[in-house]
């Protein structure tokens, strides 16, 4: 055996502990999940083991189910309100403490503490936080006089979402904030220098030499923050348990609801495998962007 031959077999030795472990705890339970959807498991064909194979009825079933189409249209309103604020907030902060100035680090590090709390945590406090009558945002906008009495922020069907996005985006604003910092930090400072000296005002450097030298971490960061916000589940779930009136069922939650409230096995594996689908299509645009930017 060459040298050459010896090392890839030495590679596949690494690799072959972790593949196995995806092939495991990834593969099987999601190609089970797949056979699950095209079968009309439930309650009493669980129990009996007479399921049988429908083929597409549950995928059809569901898109013509109103509730799914409303979870379907929650799903992306969250995640596109979440990236568009977050992104936002959290390129201004990165933009901020990318400045020299007294503070600068312990401020950013108490901004990073929303982050590292645990999203149950947040969701718990967000709860509290948007009561009717003990809520601080209430107190607060009755206070500075916004409004005249308690909004009843988690049931309503009109402003439940409202209160999501916003307990989300308070998780979501740091973590854009930290990875679009480590980007503006990759940036020479002689460019800017450089463009200084042409002539180049502040405006200018930002949309012609720091925009563009931050693609690739802008990229990353809005990929990944679709991906995750997609996939929220713990949030609305703590927080209004997909309701009220199915107002902040989102994909994750919806497909719980019908898996192990309803006992739809079916229709449950069905609407997580729509929800993996929308994101393997994001991951294969976000792989084609990022190839395209290598050639």
């Amino acid at each position: 055996m060459s040298i050459a031959a010896k090392k890839r077999l030495e590679g596949y030795g690494f690799i072959a502990p972790g593949f196995l472990y995806v092939l495991l705890v990834l593969g099987y339970p999601l190609v089970y999940n797949i056979i699950l959807s095209f079968k009309n498991v439930d309650v009493k064909t669980f129990a009996s083991g007479t399921s049988k194979f429908v083929g597409f009825a549950n995928y059809i079933e569901l898109f013509h189910d109103p509730t799914f189409l409303l979870v379907l249209k929650n799903t992306f309103v969250f995640t596109i309100a979440c990236l568009a604020i977050q992104f936002t907030l959290g390129f201004l902060l990165a933009l901020l403490f990318s400045q020299k100035f007294t503070f600068a680090g312990p401020i950013r590090g108490l901004v990073l503490v929303a982050y590292m709390m645990p999203m149950s945590v947040t969701a718990m406090l967000g709860k509290n936080m948007f009561g009717v009558t003990e809520g601080v945002i209430n107190d607060l906008l009755m206070k500075i006089g916004l409004i005249n009495a308690p909004v009843e922020w988690l049931v309503s069907s009109s402003t439940a979402m409202i209160a999501v996005i916003a307990v989300n985006c308070w998780v979501g604003i740091p973590f854009n904030m930290l990875l679009l910092t480590s980007g503006l930090t990759g940036i020479s400072q002689d460019v800017y220098e450089s463009a200084s000296l042409d002539g180049a005002n502040k405006f200018q450097r930002f949309f012609y030499i720091t925009l563009p030298l931050m693609k690739s971490s802008i990229l990353a960061v809005l990929m990944l923050g679709f991906i995750y916000t997609f996939k929220a589940f713990d949030l609305m779930f703590i927080m209004t348990s997909g309701g009220p009136l199915n107002s902040t069922d989102v994909l994750g939650t919806y497909a719980y609801t019908l898996s192990f409230t309803k006992y739809e096995f079916s229709q449950g594996s069905a609407a997580a495998l729509v929800l993996f689908c929308c994101l393997f299509v994001i991951g294969l645009f976000y792989l084609r962007l990022t190839t395209k930017e290598d050639d």
